[in-house]
């Protein structure tokens, strides 16, 4: 328990500080039709990565049931970006050192999740696959 409370705070508090470094980073446009253009939104996928990472820690914090869920989708949004970064599907806004950061907590999220190291709900196949496609989604959506 107290280790399990110790790595979620650790966690909290790198999507903390990851969150408000990407949320200044955020250029809001003037003119109301600059708002529905493609480039605002993809400024919000860094963002987005960091406010899962906040949820399942947060989730990890309180032993809640679906936290090894939560914990593999952030892991696979977070890997996913950086993956197709190298692929060329796209060109990754995430700056390097959150990149980084984010990989080497998706690495941590995912042994956490897969191990079911703190004996939450196991993730089952299709609990699996869906954080998989979710996070694909959620990368090619901003991006």
């Amino acid at each position: 328990m107290k280790k399990r409370k110790i790595i979620s705070l650790l966690l909290l508090i790198i999507g903390l500080v990851l969150s408000v470094a990407f949320i200044t980073k955020i250029e809001f446009p003037q003119g109301f039709e600059a708002y529905f253009k493609r480039a605002y939104y993809n400024q919000f996928g860094p963002l987005a990565i960091s406010v899962e990472l906040l949820i399942a820690s947060y989730y990890l914090f309180i032993g809640h049931k679906k936290t090894n869920f939560a914990l593999a989708l952030f892991g696979f949004t977070a890997l996913l970006d950086p993956f197709f970064n190298q692929l060329g599907l796209f060109k990754s806004i995430v700056p390097l050192y959150g990149t980084i950061v984010l990989s080497i907590c998706a690495l941590l999220c995912l042994w956490l999740a897969f191990a079911n190291t703190f004996k939450l709900k196991r993730l089952s196949h299709i609990a699996t696959i869906l954080s998989v496609v979710l996070g694909v989604l959620i990368e090619l959506f901003f991006n």
